[in-house]
């Protein structure tokens, strides 16, 4: 390795170092930003609970997080969300919404398909290691077009024009994992396996999240979002 490239690397890990002490101090509940309150949740199960909590609350029309303007002057100083949400970019799906969680509590890494590529990874690791995310969610949702576009793709046996096919191939592998079971809902069943795979994806990604998994500190999970209902399914 050249003399440039040790030192391009050295001062990367420095960075990254740096960067994880510098956030945990901005984190710290001593410093009374808006999020770092007592009743942030602990443990990635608490945090689980509360989106769960929220979605009953979001189905039932009974939201609590209705006033956005509040504490924006401390949200200004910095951020502690509580969970990651991976969900697709469809309009219809609004996470904090869904959740019923407020500006701040919940970090979204979006894209067509509910995907984890290699930029979602590096924005789950900063999440969970820099801004302490407790629990990850890959949220798929019901009619995903990006999904029902793959279907077509490999049925036709031709690909969409442009750049979607990026798009298809990153969820091809979930369709070819449900379709040997010839499911009466081929689409639904593409969907809940697209977040199953990506919330495993999620769990086993070398080395940060996968450590943070394994210390107890993290927890990965798949869902699907009924669009109509506005239920969210663990699965």
């Amino acid at each position: 390795m050249c003399e440039k490239c040790s030192n391009y690397t050295i001062n990367r890990r420095g960075l990254l170092a740096g960067g994880l002490a510098f956030a945990g101090a901005v984190v710290s509940p001593s410093l009374g930003f808006a999020q770092a309150s007592t009743s942030a949740p602990a443990t990635p199960d608490e945090a689980l609970q509360r989106l769960m909590e929220g979605n009953a609350r979001y189905v039932a029309n009974a939201p609590i997080n209705i006033d956005h303007s509040k504490e924006r002057y401390q949200r200004a100083s910095g951020q502690q969300p509580f969970a990651a949400v991976v969900t697709c970019s469809d309009s219809r799906v609004v996470p904090e919404l869904i959740f019923d969680q407020g500006p701040g509590d919940l970090f979204i890494i979006r894209v067509a398909g509910n995907f984890i590529n290699e930029d979602g990874l590096a924005s789950l690791e900063y999440g969970a290691a820099v801004l302490g995310v407790k629990t990850i969610v890959v949220l798929g949702h019901s009619s995903c077009g990006a999904v029902d576009a793959t279907i077509e793709s490999i049925k036709e046996k031709v690909l969409p024009p442009g750049h979607i096919p990026s798009l298809v191939n990153a969820i091809r592998p979930a369709v070819y994992d449900v379709m040997p079971e010839n499911p009466t809902d081929l689409l639904a069943a593409s969907i809940a396996q697209n977040a199953r795979l990506n919330a495993e994806k999620a769990a086993v990604a070398e080395p940060i999240l996968s450590e943070m998994h394994v210390a107890g500190k993290l927890k990965s999970v798949a869902g699907v979002y009924e669009i109509s209902t506005g239920k969210v399914d663990f699965l």
